[in-house]
């Protein structure tokens, strides 16, 4: 299991291209060598590309716009044979998809004939977590519903560490259960602090820094094959996110991986 960078963590200091060539830069002086795109400047994939290239980066899954990954799905493949990208990512299932089993069924539906095409030009179609699909309908997750309703050859998932656990969901479980369908994963830490009314909150915290049953984590990947592990913080509480991708980065090398 290799350890890459989301830009997502990053985002604030990729929406410019002299900001993402510099973004690039301190991330492969990290120590990466791969990276999820998202959240990045409006730029082309042949600029990313060039750009990853530079710094001996790879360029392995994104998050695009669902409705790119729907309607325009051949202009998306062509985007990610250039970006040498072979996972096609989306951050969640749209709004308009939640509110019932109808919803959540007429998304596998519609997202289907995506993933067939994705497929056939090689790629994977992924699907992002958040915590909301740890919501039952008729004592079934969303989650269950959406990995159960597409077939495992044309949807993987990118399970997100973080947000399984505030769901009240199990990353172990789900990596296992899921085993074959999880190349790339969110790792993504949450600990307890004080809020500003003098109770508490769930964050978010570098890898190994706080509270997520990592042992456990580390062993369900090993036995669900997972490929890329995806450093992400969508909130440092202010802090300098490439601190944060370095202490994630380096607690990770201490465990043998890099």
């Amino acid at each position: 299991m290799l350890i890459g960078a989301q830009l997502y963590t990053v985002r604030a200091h990729t929406q410019t291209e002299s900001e993402f060539d510099a973004t690039i830069k301190k991330i492969k002086d990290i120590g990466y060598s791969a990276v999820q795109v998202s959240g990045v400047g409006p730029f082309s994939a042949g600029f990313i590309r060039s750009a990853c290239d530079k710094y001996g980066i790879d360029v392995v899954i994104t998050h695009t716009a669902p409705d790119r990954v729907l309607n325009d799905t051949d202009n998306v493949i062509k985007e990610h044979n250039v970006l040498g990208a072979g996972y096609v990512g989306i951050g969640g299932m749209p709004n308009e998809y939640r509110a019932n089993v109808a919803g959540i069924q007429k998304f596998i539906d519609d997202f289907t004939p995506a993933a067939q095409k994705i497929a056939g030009a090689g790629m994977t179609f992924m699907y992002h977590n958040h915590h909301f699909e740890f919501e039952k309908y008729y004592g079934k997750t969303i989650f269950d519903r959406i990995t159960d309703g597409f077939a495992a050859n044309l949807a993987g998932v990118t399970l997100d560490t973080y947000w399984v656990q505030a769901g009240g969901g199990d990353s172990a479980y789900y990596l296992k259960k899921l085993k074959g369908r999880v190349d790339t994963i969110h790792f993504k830490d949450m600990v307890i602090t004080k809020n500003p009314n003098g109770g508490v909150q769930q964050t978010m915290a570098p890898i190994l820094e706080g509270n997520l049953n990592w042992p456990a984590i580390f062993d369900a990947c090993e036995t669900a094959g997972v490929k890329y592990a995806f450093i992400e913080i969508d909130d440092c509480g202010g802090a300098d996110p490439f601190e944060w991708l370095k202490i994630s980065y380096d607690n990770l090398r201490k465990h043998g991986y890099k």
